[in-house]
């Protein structure tokens, strides 16, 4: 009986891994009461799953951040800029690199909320972090006997990119002979501590890889065979198929006694265990339990799956597992208290799939639990047959989309000029992304609301009164379109989700985005709609305090659905339609009271790009035409914004183009202007677009020269007409006393800028 668990949550149940870090960096809190907070969540975890009979149990999972940085610290592998000196990485250097400080930057996080590593011909590599050890010893302690997961050493590489200065045609994975030694290092003294497996995390093998790129695996799993002597080595994928010659590859080495697969995103890796073969001897750890979607697992069916292979594998190599790490999903299901009974019974949260896990390895080795298999088969039917999953109206406009491309009538070039008569900017318009700082107060304010202690007429006087301070204080620093800060909303997703039919909320269903950032997903469990207006009271409240433009705020329906828990009953591209007909409803009506300028958010929309090449076209078409549904009806005069996270664009901008928007803001700075390499190139952008000027996610004050410095490094690639200044992303986790200096200067910088372009003429 073998059951396994990829990884799982750290932020803890209450999210107190968030509350420790966020008092460490206000200085409100000690090293000790932080590292306190973080032993208690990881001795929790480890017994949880111990308790719950899982064998093979992962430790180095937990991170104060996230992996890849750990194992940039594992590696010594520190830019010179955090003038780190040596010896063992501290909080001071790791959180400098994650959140930047007042002197330098910090390290570009990418879509996935991972730090990129920054490397180099001349990177010095050191054993840095000793964490693995420590963490397999700690739990030793308890008397559990854990797994350690490291990233692998040629995933490392591959997500890491060169460092700057450095020619951007090197390769970091040139350096795998350079990390190999530390990895040995790490390797010794994790046998020396008794360890007898190791689980290295290898996701990239899913990707669409050369043919050098897989030798580098041969190459590494080869050249660490000695040190690996006498253990078990684990080399765990996931999040799509692995791909034929990946797979062949990966399998032939000597040095790995089991391999780890997604079968659930991996639907056609199971086709290729029975073509292809599995090699004999071998653990298969088959990830049957979905570590990404909160849906319960259909037990019958997956045993169904698990019998199959062991008739390939053999009874005594098959490992019963996750998809991947449980850290994409909620912690625990108990905690839900207020949840409908019967959407309740239809989930498994984290703590939930560690028992479904457990439950098919024992049904695997003949002690099924038939009591727990007929409730889990009652809960399936009952989800397909009822009647709150199907909206027939719903279903029947989201199909007759599919006769158009939904294109505005004007190309947008006219529409621009339309626009400036009536909106009259200036050149280098600032504008800001949306939100303002969310401050204890506010919080407090529709906390209170929600819990019926205030009545709506206090919670509407309140948020107005915010609204006016947000407006006066972008009328004050001279910001061209102003936003009215967000302040009623929760999170970006969660706030329309909780107006939208179909929908359903937890109150603990927390999941860490990044650091100690964490969001709520709703969860989509039927057809979409949306019975009322969601936005336009407040918009039009904000609209009334000034005379300046104020954007109407949406969240398009790329990002609801890629930052929900989606139905797993139907295509996501039927969802997404349903939804972007939603949000089309709201931005006419928002027009229709009088918003000239609304910004419809796809933040995520490359999160949801597969990493699968073969894949991709068919996502962007799908995802960009359901970004035109939501403003294919409005005049040429209303200006259609759009923003998006993490600049890694390059090779979709062509679809990006194709979205059609007016004016696109987009992350920048935190990436070495990325971003404009691909106009460097010669892509030809007619729309308005803001690059970032700087990063929101650090506390650091940008000055007004360097701010300049970024406009005119834009000015030298994109036309003068079509450039906005404004920050990478919204204000919304940043503080007044960050938020208002920033602000200053980037006006600052744009009205410079300004006064030179008007001089040169």
């Amino acid at each position: 009986m073998a059951s396994h668990i990829v990884g799982y949550p750290r932020m803890g149940p209450k999210r107190e891994l968030k509350f420790a870090l966020e008092s460490f960096w206000d200085k409100k809190s000690s090293a000790n009461d932080l590292q306190k907070v973080a032993t208690d969540l990881r001795h929790s975890i480890w017994k949880q799953m111990a308790g719950a009979g899982i064998k093979y149990i992962p430790s180095n999972t937990f991170s104060y951040y996230d992996q890849v940085l750990d194992t940039t610290a594992m590696l010594g592998a520190v830019p010179e800029r955090y003038n780190f000196t040596g010896g063992e990485i501290g909080f001071d250097t790791y959180f400098s690199m994650a959140r930047g400080n007042a002197s330098v930057p910090a390290m570009e996080m990418t879509k996935c909320h991972f730090i990129v590593p920054e490397l180099g011909p001349t990177t010095k590599f050191s054993y840095s972090s000793h964490k693995p050890v420590s963490e397999y010893k700690e739990a030793k302690a308890l008397g559990i006997e854990t797994v350690p997961v490291l990233i692998g050493p040629v995933t490392y590489l591959l997500l890491s990119k060169p460092a700057k200065g450095v020619e951007k045609s090197f390769s970091p994975l040139s350096l795998l002979g350079d990390i190999l030694p530390i990895y040995k290092e790490v390797i010794t003294e994790l046998k020396a501590a008794g360890v007898s497996w190791i689980q290295f995390d290898e996701p990239t093998l899913v990707k669409d890889l050369e043919s050098h790129q897989l030798e580098a695996f041969t190459k590494a799993y080869t050249e660490l065979e000695s040190s690996l002597c006498g253990l078990n080595v684990l080399v765990e994928t996931y999040f799509a198929d692995i791909p034929a010659e990946a797979y062949k590859t990966i399998t032939a080495s000597k040095s790995i006694s089991g391999f780890g697969f997604d079968l659930v995103r991996g639907t056609k890796t199971l086709d290729l265990v029975k073509s292809v073969g599995f090699p004999a001897g071998k653990y298969l750890f088959a990830g049957i339990v979905d570590g990404r979607n909160i849906w319960a697992n259909d037990l019958a069916s997956s045993l169904s799956t698990l019998q199959a292979l062991e008739a390939i594998v053999g009874k005594d190599k098959l490992v019963v597992s996750t998809s991947c790490s449980l850290m994409h999903t909620a912690v625990d299901l108990i905690n839900e208290t207020k949840l409908d009974s019967e959407i309740k019974s239809w989930l498994a949260f984290a703590a939930q799939k560690v028992v479904e896990v457990n439950a098919l390895a024992k049904a695997l080795a003949d002690q099924k639990d038939e009591a727990f298999f007929s409730a889990n088969a009652a809960a399936q039917a009952s989800r397909k047959s009822s009647p709150r999953v199907t909206n027939e109206e719903v279903q029947k406009a989201a199909a007759a989309l599919k006769g158009s491309d939904h294109r505005r009538a004007t190309n947008v070039s006219a529409r621009l000029d339309a626009q400036q008569k009536k909106l009259n900017l200036p050149i280098l318009p600032t504008t800001t992304i949306g939100s303002f700082p969310q401050t204890m107060d506010l919080r407090r304010v529709r906390r209170e609301f929600k819990a019926n202690k205030i009545s709506e007429e206090e919670y509407v006087k309140a948020i107005k009164e915010e609204i006016s301070k947000v407006v006066k204080i972008q009328e004050e620093l001279d910001i061209d379109v102003l936003v009215h800060g967000e302040p009623e909303r929760n999170d970006m997703v969660e706030y329309f989700g909780e107006q939208l039919s179909g929908f359903a909320f937890t109150v603990n269903g927390w999941v860490q985005s990044y650091g100690s950032r964490c969001v709520k997903p709703p969860i989509i469990y039927g057809d979409v709609s949306r019975p009322k207006a969601m936005t336009v009271f407040w918009s039009k409240m904000a609209q009334s305090m000034t005379a300046r433009p104020m954007k109407g705020m949406l969240t398009g329906p790329v990002t609801i659905l890629n930052w929900s828990f989606v139905r797993n009953d139907q295509p996501r591209f039927e969802t997404c339609y349903q939804i972007a007909l939603a949000i089309k409803k709201e931005v006419e009506d928002l027009e229709a009271g009088g918003i000239q300028v609304i910004q419809i958010d796809e933040a995520a929309l490359r999160e949801g790009l597969p990493l699968r090449k073969s894949e991709q076209a068919f996502y962007l078409d799908w995802a960009v035409h359901s970004f035109r549904i939501t403003n294919c009806g409005v005049q040429d005069t209303t200006q259609i914004h759009t923003h998006m996270c993490y600049s890694n664009f390059n090779d979709i901008i062509h679809s990006i183009i194709d979205m059609d928007a007016d004016v696109i803001t987009i992350e920048n700075s935190r990436s070495d202007e990325k971003l404009l390499s691909v106009f460097r190139e010669g892509v030809k952008y007619g729309a308005g677009i803001g690059p970032g000027v700087y990063d929101i996610h650090s506390p650091r004050i940008p000055s007004t020269e360097e701010i300049a410095d970024r406009i005119n490094k834009m000015l030298a690639v994109l036309e003068t007409n079509i450039l906005w200044v404004n920050p990478d992303c919204g204000l919304k986790t940043r503080k007044y006393a960050e938020v208002k200096p920033a602000l200053t200067n980037m006006v600052s910088a744009a009205k410079i800028l300004r006064t030179q372009l008007a001089s040169a003429k």
